[in-house]
Formats: C-alpha cells, sequence, structure tokens
C-alpha cells in the first residue's frame, strides 16, 4: 500500500502568476488569498497573481506569498479531488515549506502562521541588510569537502553550509567577502558553483538577530502538536509538543536546513510516493537525486489538479 508524504516549496520558489489560474477556478482558493489580504493589509494575491516580480521575490513578501500559495493550492487539490486529507503519512518543507507543513498538519491555525512566515520574512530582509551576505551553491562535493573549503574560506569571513538539499548539492552562505571568494576555494577542490541571488546569508549566524526578534511572535502563536508527522529541517526528527516545535524554528532560521536527510528519514519510514504541493518543482527535481525510486508528484497548477 502507498504511503504517501506532502512537502511544500520554500523561499524561491515564487514566480508571477503562481495560483491564479487554481483561484479563477476554486472558491475555496480564491478564500485563502483573500484572508491573507485582509490579515497583511497588502495586496498579496495581486502580486502573487500579477507580480512585479521584483517585489514578489523581496523576502518580506515572498514568504507569506509561497506559504498562502501552497495553501491554497492544497485545498483546491482537495477540493478537485486531486488528494484527500488522510492521504498523507507525514509532511515536511523547505525552510519556509515547513510552516506550510505545520498549518496543514493542524499544528498552527492559518493566521498564527501567516503572522509567523510574515514576520520571519521581515526579520531576515532586515538581518540581511544590516549584515551583508550570500549564498553560494557548490555542486559535485560531499559534505567533509565543502566543510573544508569553508574552513578555508574564514579568513574572509563567517561562512558555513547552509542547505543540503540532496547528494553533490549543498549550498554555503555566510559574509560577502568569503562568498565572493568562494568560487575559487570551490574549484580548487574539484567542484562547481552557482552565485545565488538573493538578500542575504539565509540559515547562517548572521541570521540570529532575525532568530531572536522571531521568538516573540513564536511565543504569542497558538501552536500544538501536529496530527499528521511532521519532519523538521533542522535534525530531520519529527516535530513533538508546541514547545520543541517552537525551539526547533527558532533554530531554524540560523541552522542549515537538512533535506536530504529528511527525504531519507521519510522514505526509511515507508513513505514511497511524495506530492510537492505548491508553486514550481523544485522539491520533485531534487527528488530524483535524493532517490529516484520513490515516485514524485508536483501539484502547482490548474492542470495538475485533473492530471
Amino acid at each position: 500500500m502507498t504511503k504517501a508524504a506532502a512537502i511544500f516549496p520554500g523561499q524561491g520558489a515564487q514566480l508571477v502568476g503562481m495560483g491564479r489560474d487554481i483561484a479563477e477556478q476554486h472558491a475555496c482558493a480564491r478564500e485563502v488569498f483573500a484572508r491573507a489580504d485582509a490579515m497583511l493589509g497588502i495586496p498579496l494575491s495581486v502580486m502573487c497573481f500579477d507580480g512585479p516580480e521584483e517585489r514578489l521575490g523581496a523576502t518580506d513578501v515572498q514568504q507569506p506569498a509561497i506559504f498562502t500559495t501552497s495553501v491554497a493550492i492544497y485545498h483546491a487539490a482537495i477540493a478537485a479531488g486531486r488528494i484527500r486529507s488522510d492521504d498523507f503519512v507525514a509532511m515536511g518543507g523547505l525552510s519556509l515549506g515547513e510552516y506550510t507543513a505545520l498549518h496543514l498538519a493542524g499544528a498552527i491555525e492559518f493566521e498564527d502562521a501567516l503572522r509567523l512566515v510574515h514576520e520571519r520574512g521581515r526579520l531576515m530582509q532586515a538581518a540581511a541588510e544590516a549584515q551583508p551576505g550570500g549564498m553560494v551553491t557548490v555542486l559535485g562535493l560531499d559534505e567533509a569537502a565543502v566543510l573544508g573549503v569553508c574552513e578555508r574560506l574564514a579568513r574572509f569571513g563567517r561562512i558555513s553550509p547552509a542547505n543540503f538539499n540532496t547528494p553533490g548539492q549543498i549550498v554555503i552562505s555566510g559574509d560577502r567577502a568569503a562568498c565572493e571568494a568562494a568560487p575559487a576555494e570551490i574549484e580548487a577542490a574539484g567542484g562547481k558553483h552557482v552565485t545565488l541571488k538573493v538578500a542575504g546569508a539565509f540559515h547562517s549566524e548572521l541570521m540570529r538577530p532575525a532568530a531572536d526578534s522571531l521568538r516573540k511572535t513564536l511565543d504569542a502563536a497558538r501552536i500544538r502538536p501536529p496530527r499528521i508527522r511532521v519532519i523538521a529541517n533542522v535534525d530531520a526528527g519529527y516535530h513533538g509538543d508546541a514547545a520543541s516545535i517552537r525551539e526547533s524554528l527558532f533554530r531554524q532560521v540560523f541552522n542549515p536546513v537538512r533535506w536530504q536527510a529528511c527525504v531519507e528519514r521519510l522514505i526509511a519510514d515507508g513513505c514511497d510516493e511524495f506530492r510537492e504541493i505548491g508553486p514550481n518543482r523544485h522539491l520533485s527535481g531534487m527528488m530524483r537525486k535524493i532517490n529516484r525510486a520513490a515516485k514524485a508528484v508536483n501539484i502547482s497548477t490548474l492542470a495538475d489538479l485533473s492530471a
């Protein structure tokens, strides 16, 4: 019998037009966008549907935008009969997507989750502006080699692994000078690199001020144990009580995301099908590199609802 996990995308998955075709056809999706617009007091749905791309890509907008779009697509997929709420034995998400998973697993109400991701995005944007940094994807090197690269770059500033995405794909994050020096060190170690167009050094020590400020919002949020297992980015363990969820989400801001380990844990625990629900197809692409035997299905457009 198939055991399915729902997975939800994180920052970088945004694209102008996301969710528009589904919202046009499904009232439940329109309602999700309308609730977000009203609560945040900004035209979030307009930015999702029509852009501009530059504003949608800003950290303080893209985080609530991706969260809201993913939730809207999830409810539309249920309304269309594409999925059922009891299809999933577990849920997970990449960075921001972990909040989506916790909400849809019943741990955090929509309003609290939206407030959290909006504040998280605002604080991360502020931290990025206060301490300029960047991120570089390292291709073709294992964890030990990447750690060696970071050690050699330490003379330029703080830098460390931020995302363990797939075998041979690790993102490093840190001070701008260290990121600018990274390509030469990566190539010297036998790897390849892609410099990411991001606002700052996410999932690194440069984000600790954002995490410290987020604590107040985390403490005020109504959180309870999820009714479906949700896997945590920071340690690939399952979330437990409210206090441990708050602590894990606090640590997630400045600790690396261990996505490969999360997927491998879910597979080891019996999940053999993954349904990526949300804009773009990043996680499905990663799945093929982590374990090609596991089936990955993406649900992000109106056409996907009838597939």
